[in-house]
């Protein structure tokens, strides 16, 4: 099993200003450092490097995606917004968004990183990727940044891979304990690409990603929502896996399948209110990874998404990055033994309603 790693230390340098975790400072908001900087995944790579799995991996170059690539989903109106404000001092993309000089290029590159993971999981060059990119981009929509995200890192990349390598149906599997809004608004109206989206119920964006979020027009059926109550442990996601997205898979059989590898929906992240752990991750990656196994030859594309505990995200994206080149280091999750025996971990009955609800919705037009 070969898995390619896109990585840049240019990612790294995305600038999201000093905050009180998301808001900027200012007046009653002393300056602190932004939830949204370099260290969980500058950490992640890091641990990549001293248990030497990054040597196992295939490092695949990152590229800026070009201005056609990103306006196959962005307005012209946004992407020369965010590029003029790039060339000053910086400024807000819309929504939570802020970013400084050169900000522009490095989401270009996020953007591009994914398209190159794309390339070389299509073209055979690799069998599964993993894009370590920052900004993340599952919030951002088409005429606004939202949720720190500038330009919608999978959207642009699968909309690449049905414009230049004629892949057909394409899945989305979004973990973030975040609605991914943006992905599901690219493909509204689209029966050709499949968003899942697991996360906590109306947590951000507010109000959206609801269960009877479903698509419209000829993409009815084709939109996926999973809203999770707070509080949520590995039961409930094995569970949503098993009832709602290997089913939904299974209907739709996807000829590329991408994860949102967002992995805010740990036990402690400062932006999450979920208990998953790294053999959560593990596990959800794998049985992610089987059905792309059968449905798709394994072709599997993660791009990082959420993940704002410097302390666990690195053991989580750890984990998931293990199961998808299908071996472990000699690094053991410190954490596990007291996230692992957490209260409520197993599955709960208010938990198991919403996950029936949402199974309940595949028979709409999925079967």
């Amino acid at each position: 099993m070969s898995t390619g790693l896109v990585w840049d230390e240019w990612y790294m340098w995305h600038d999201t200003g000093s905050a009180a975790a998301f808001l900027p400072a200012g007046g009653p908001i002393q300056p602190d450092t932004h939830a949204e900087n370099p260290e969980p995944k500058r950490r992640l790579h890091n641990l990549l490097d001293v248990s030497g799995v990054l040597d196992s991996l295939v490092s695949i170059d990152p590229r800026p995606a070009t201005r056609e690539e990103l306006l196959r989903f962005h307005t012209p109106d946004y992407v020369d917004e965010v590029a003029e404000q790039s060339e000053g001092t910086g400024g807000d993309a819309g929504e939570l968004t802020p970013f400084g000089p050169d900000s522009y290029e490095i989401a270009r590159l996020a953007a591009g990183g994914v398209i190159a993971a794309t390339d070389a999981v299509v073209e055979g060059a690799v069998d599964n990727a993993y894009a370590l990119v920052r900004p993340p981009g599952h919030h951002a929509e088409a005429d606004v940044g939202r949720g720190f995200c500038l330009f919608g890192n999978i959207a642009v990349a699968a909309m690449h891979a049905q414009a230049e390598h004629d892949i057909d149906r394409i899945a989305v599997v979004d973990f973030d304990v975040h609605h991914g809004n943006g992905t599901q608004k690219a493909f509204w109206d689209d029966p050709s690409v499949l968003p899942i989206s697991i996360h906590q119920d109306n947590f951000y964006p507010p109000g959206e990603g609801a269960v009877d979020e479903v698509g419209e027009g000829d993409g009815h059926g084709y939109t996926v929502n999973v809203p999770l109550p707070p509080g949520s442990g590995v039961g409930a996601y094995e569970t949503t896996f098993e009832r709602v997205v290997l089913p939904a898979l299974d209907a739709f059989e996807p000829d590329l399948v991408y994860l949102g590898a967002g992995v805010d929906s740990g036990a402690i992240d400062p932006l999450g209110r979920m208990m998953l752990h790294s053999d959560g991750y593990r596990e959800l990656t794998g049985l992610l990874l089987d059905a792309a196994e059968e449905h798709c030859d394994g072709r599997l594309v993660a791009a990082h998404e959420g993940g704002y505990s410097s302390a666990y995200a690195p053991f989580s994206g750890l984990a998931i990055i293990e199961e998808l080149r299908g071996e472990t280091s000699d690094v053991e999750d410190p954490f596990m033994p007291i996230f692992g025996e957490l209260g409520y971990q197993e599955l709960q009955p208010h938990q198991e309603a919403v996950i029936d609800d949402a199974a309940g919705n595949l028979d709409i037009a999925l079967r």
